[in-house]
């Protein structure tokens, strides 16, 4: 099978702990992230992703919001210069150690991290950058 991401979700992915939206956010993440750890190859998607489903029934998901689409724009601008070649829609990835270890380095830095400005989650995940990334679940 094939995990199903936003571009701006593979910066995500590297500092989740465990901490969402709701409950049902943060369990559906959590067997997301487990299905990568056991190898599942990333489809780059446009639009609301395996992450987002929980979100979907709400009246007004932040998935579906412009904000949203630009951050991954932005994200795929930065993660296609890090890995040498674009990150569209349509694309395979594979987040091996070494894959994940380089996007760590370089969201560290911040070297990929224009897609986070604004972003409320921005502040937890610099936190857990500058920690090292002690306790992600990927």
């Amino acid at each position: 099978m094939t995990v199903r991401l936003r571009a701006h979700h593979l910066l995500c992915l590297l500092t989740y702990v465990g901490k969402g939206y709701s409950p049902a956010f943060t369990a559906n993440y959590d067997k997301v992230v487990g299905r990568l750890g056991e190898g599942e190859a990333v489809l780059i998607v446009s639009g609301p992703d395996d992450i987002c489903a929980p979100m979907l029934d709400e009246p007004e998901p932040h998935c579906l919001r412009e904000g949203a689409a630009e951050r991954d724009g932005l994200a795929a601008r930065d993660v296609g210069a890090l890995l040498g070649r674009p990150v569209q829609a349509g694309d395979r990835l594979a987040l091996d150690p070494a894959s994940l270890a380089r996007m760590r380095t370089a969201f560290s830095s911040g070297q990929t991290r224009r897609a986070c400005s604004g972003c409320e989650w921005s502040g937890l995940c610099g936190a857990v950058a500058a920690g090292g990334f002690h306790d992600t679940r990927l």
